[in-house]
């Protein structure tokens, strides 16, 4: 997935990417003194490796987003004190983090513990939005985002139109901002000890209802439980939920990419929507 993925986005420098990490990884790994490199399971768009330096237990992500990598640095230290895991190193494409231990992620409560693990979820989520919006900052806002809505896309009218419809009535309606982390999805929540921290965010601005849709399993479970803990109105989490399952099937278009489980599950989302 993660090779295929980098070729379908970026072509022949992909290829060329992939084929020079070992070097990369062995240059990177003197210069920092890391050793015992494992490629982790899960690769989606970026190199990772969990390993030590010295006896301290460590992450390498590598990527060819460097933009996207700088920016998850910055939202990291933002987020700093709130549940994320700590940047000990950083560079143009190369970021060196903090590794969870056992760093099991919250995936790994499904199927036996899913309504824990939206608890779970619902907690981490709280805390983060404890941090503050950086007085200085060129993160995007969820407004920024939404605008990829409005392009031509080969999905169904009713879905774009709806999709548009809402996220306009929701952007005058759902204040105020905080700082998002943009993909909290279970795979981003990690056991840490007896503690739970919280890797790549996106670092984005706006309505909290905007974090839900990425750790929600069964729509009509989990979001009246998570509405009823924020006290939130239903309404608008199951709304934000079909943008957003929207956005991500245009992103995945937009990259190449499969977009029918997205479509899937607008397809479940669309008769809670109004």
């Amino acid at each position: 997935m993660f090779s295929s993925n980098i070729i379908s986005i970026y072509g022949e420098k992909g290829q060329a990417w992939i084929a020079g990490l070992p070097r990369l990884v062995a240059a990177i790994s003197s210069k920092l003194d890391l050793r015992d490199l494992i490629e982790v399971t899960n690769l989606t768009y970026n190199y990772v490796l969990s390993g030590f330096q010295g006896d301290s237990p460590i992450i390498l992500k590598l990527g060819l987003d460097h933009e996207a990598l700088t920016r998850e640095t910055f939202a990291l230290k933002c987020f700093a004190g709130y549940g994320v895991v700590n940047v000990l190193a950083e560079d143009k494409g190369m970021l060196l983090l903090e590794r969870a231990v056992p760093g099991t992620s919250l995936k790994s409560y499904f199927p036996d513990q899913e309504h824990e693990s939206i608890e779970i979820a619902c907690i981490v989520m709280k805390k983060l939005h404890q941090a503050s919006i950086p007085e200085h900052h060129s993160l995007p806002h969820i407004q920024d985002w939404l605008t990829a809505l409005d392009r031509d896309w080969p999905i169904p009218d009713a879905y774009l139109k709806k999709a548009r419809k809402l996220r306009d009535q929701l952007l005058k309606t759902t204040g105020p901002d905080v700082l998002l982390h943009g993909d909290l999805h279970h795979d981003n929540i990690l056991q840490n000890g007896y503690d739970w921290m919280v890797i790549d965010p996106k670092g984005v601005i706006g309505s909290p209802m905007n974090e839900i849709w990425a750790f929600v399993i069964d729509i009509e479970r989990d979001i009246p439980f998570i509405a009823q803990y924020f006290n939130f109105r239903t309404q608008d989490v199951f709304n934000w939920y079909f943008v957003h399952v929207i956005l991500a099937a245009c992103w995945n278009l937009e990259d190449n990419i499969d977009a029918s489980l997205f479509l899937r599950l607008a397809a479940k989302a669309y008769k809670y929507v109004s």
